[in-house]
């Protein structure tokens, strides 16, 4: 059974001059202990999917308009986005049973607080521990995720520490309460290389020993190839393909899939091979183009293409993609 399923999700802003819909539909599931890569270009929608799910989407002007959420807690099924985002069931799931890393740590922490108290304020709400004990449990997780002397850091302030250590001090407040799923979003964006293959291996270690799920969000398909066990790629507030690692890597169907993959660098390759951007730019998500959306930036765009949008449809088991060309094929 999936941990969390996503189904019809539409996350719209309505602002004064236009209705952006920033998620318009997007469906996926998340199983438990595996990690799910959702993989896109700024603008298509990732980020509002993740804020979407912990009920984060700032109202006005914000508002889930349709679909489910549905997470599957202990022997019930909860609809997250039926539930009042302030209210008591939404706060007992937040942060608990499903946590986030947000993008930059030194914005995502207090700088007026020390990280302790910052790890140690879920630790108290969610587990009803002690200070004390709230403490020793800080400084278990700073440990755990490879934060030298945590006894001394646990007392400083985000502008005391690194760049690395602030981003694993956030992945320490996430998993304080070992949640079932955790919400990573673009959590190595801001790091140098050598950093960002250190937390990378660390997340890797951090769901096997915890057992967690990890819905990781990135534009970067060089990332997730270390990360996912299955990969959704999505464009303009849709999933318009999605499957196994293996398959989107080794069989990539829609056309957006192979660009990004072409436009990776690959450093092992025998010959020099001229990296192949995508022509274009994706579009303000208020002036989004009739048919499939990628059909303005998409080399191999069809008559049908610019006026009918495809269905996602299955490609084999397990792997879909939105295109008239699989379509046509099959």
């Amino acid at each position: 059974m999936p941990l969390i399923e996503v189904k019809d999700l539409k996350t719209y802003f309505y602002t004064e001059d236009h209705l952006v819909r920033a998620v318009d539909g997007v469906d996926f599931a998340i199983e438990p202990e595996t990690t799910l890569g959702l993989v896109g270009e700024s603008g298509c929608g990732k980020s509002v999917t993740a804020l979407s799910i912990l009920s984060l989407i700032p109202s006005p002007p914000g508002k889930i308009e349709a679909g489910e959420i549905l997470f599957h807690r202990n022997d019930a099924v909860v609809d997250l986005a039926k539930l009042d985002p302030k209210g008591s069931v939404m706060r007992s799931i937040r942060g608990n049973e499903i946590a986030m890393i947000f993008q930059e740590p030194m914005t995502a922490l207090n700088p007026v607080y020390t990280i302790g108290n910052q790890i140690m304020e879920s630790i108290i709400i969610h587990q009803r521990l002690r200070k004390r004990a709230a403490r020793e449990k800080a400084i278990e997780m700073l440990r755990a995720v490879g934060i030298p002397s945590p006894e001394q850091r646990i007392d400083e302030y985000s502008s005391q520490i690194s760049g690395g250590m602030r981003q694993r001090a956030m992945i320490a407040m996430a998993l304080s309460c070992n949640p079932v799923l955790l919400v990573a979003d673009e959590p190595t964006t801001a790091l140098d290389v050598t950093i960002q293959a250190q937390v990378l291996n660390l997340m890797n270690d951090l769901r096997r020993d915890f057992k967690t799920a990890i819905l990781f969000i990135t534009h970067d398909l060089g990332v997730i190839a270390k990360m996912a066990d299955n990969i959704a790629v999505m464009y303009l507030g849709k999933i318009v393909e999605i499957g196994t690692v293996r398959d989107i890597f080794h069989n990539p169907v829609h056309p957006y899939t192979r660009g990004l993959i072409d436009s990776i660098p690959v450093l092992t390759a025998r010959k020099k091979k001229r990296l192949v951007p995508i022509e274009g730019f994706v579009p303000d998500a208020f002036d989004i183009p009739k048919g499939c959306r990628f059909s303005p930036r998409c080399a191999h765009a069809m008559e049908i293409c610019h006026r009918q949008p495809p269905d996602l449809n299955e490609i084999k088991p397990w792997h879909q993609a939105s295109c008239w060309l699989t379509t046509n094929e099959t």
